[in-house]
């Protein structure tokens, strides 16, 4: 049986929400006026929901409360040079782990925390 996961997200703008997941490379492949407003985003077989709801302060999701959402790529180091292209500066820099992993870490306007990675060369 395959299995895929797909996150929730809940921020307060939707609209604000999808264009910071486009500049990290996301693609918006649903859109729905609601309410709520929702949007569907991929990025290879990464799936997020983006449901509109009503704000919340971004510190609320800040640790040792928050989640964070793991994303692994092919190419740490050129998609960090793209997201900082983008205008969007890491909450954490690329480093290089012990365990063998690069990444980085970005946090969105909603307080959701994303950290990208890849196996150290």
């Amino acid at each position: 049986m395959d299995a895929f996961l797909r996150v929730e997200i809940f921020p307060g703008d939707v609209d604000v929400t999808t264009d910071f997941y486009e500049r990290l490379g996301f693609h918006v492949t649903a859109r729905n006026d609601g309410p709520p407003r929702y949007a569907s985003i991929r990025m290879g077989t990464v799936r997020i929901g983006v449901c509109e709801a009503e704000p919340v302060d971004p510190a609320q999701r800040a640790h040792p409360v928050m989640t964070e959402m793991v994303i692994e790529v092919d190419d740490v180091y050129a998609l960090r040079d793209r997201i900082v292209d983008r205008g969007i500066i890491p909450t954490e820099n690329l480093q290089e782990r012990e365990w063998g992993l690069t990444d980085f870490r970005v946090t969105d306007p909603d307080g959701y925390y994303l950290r990208f990675t890849s196996r150290a060369d």
